[in-house]
């Protein structure tokens, strides 16, 4: 019975960390682009991130297996290239975690950027220090809490993902098999007390990582 929670932990815990880094790193990226530049389709842009947040989680699995299928545009540059199909693998999880968590990093980090005051930049400008200078060490510093809250909820959103995950990665035992869809098969086979021991793990799991994240905010803010 403790195996049968331990591995879609695992599992779980491995797709969401990963996920999460890649929604970090790319959504600050895109985040300070909508915040701070203007280009041509820049609403288009912001509607493209945002759209995951909006469709049921389903259709963006669908979406993804289109892309991501032997047949898809970049499923089959990759299957020709390597031989080797992303669907129904770990890593196709770790995409839909990707995909549906990175609107949340972005909107909550676009804002937190957004509200950095334009003047404390100027003058970083004005002391000779160059835009990726001031970035790094104005722009996000300064911006901390909305990008940590946006990592938070990213991994917690890529903890809790099921749809997008079902259709790409599918609900296989020791393999792709996360909390989310180990609940819902314990469920549907009647499965009760492995469903309610999965359900307080990754409970416990979610008010831990956001209890220590609140912690680490605080003393970081001091």
């Amino acid at each position: 019975m403790l195996e049968d929670a331990w591995i879609p932990l695992l599992i779980t815990l491995k797709v969401a960390i990963l996920s999460t880094a890649f929604v970090a790193v790319l959504g600050i990226f895109i985040s300070y682009a909508l915040a701070r530049r203007e280009f041509r389709g820049k609403w288009l842009a912001d509607i493209f991130v945002t759209l995951p947040l909006v469709l049921p989680p389903t259709v963006t699995g669908y979406l993804l297996v289109v892309l991501l299928g032997k047949n898809g545009p970049i499923g089959n540059i990759i299957f020709e290239l390597t031989g080797w199909s992303l669907l129904f693998t770990w890593h196709a999880a770790v995409i839909a975690a990707f995909v549906v968590s990175l609107p949340l990093m972005v909107k909550t980090t676009a804002s937190a950027i957004s509200a950095v005051d334009r003047e404390l930049e100027y003058a970083a400008y004005t002391l000779g220090h160059s835009e990726l200078e001031t970035i790094f060490f104005v722009t996000l510093p300064l911006a901390k809490k909305g990008i940590l809250a946006g990592i938070v909820l990213s991994f917690a959103r890529a903890v809790g993902e099921f749809g997008a995950t079902l259709m790409v990665a599918g609900n296989i035992p020791g393999k792709t098999n996360t909390m989310s869809l180990s609940i819902y098969t314990a469920f549907q086979s009647g499965n009760d007390t492995l469903a309610n021991i999965l359900v307080i793990t990754l409970v416990v799991v979610s008010l831990v990582s956001m209890a220590l994240t609140a912690r680490f905010v605080d003393r970081w803010s001091v």
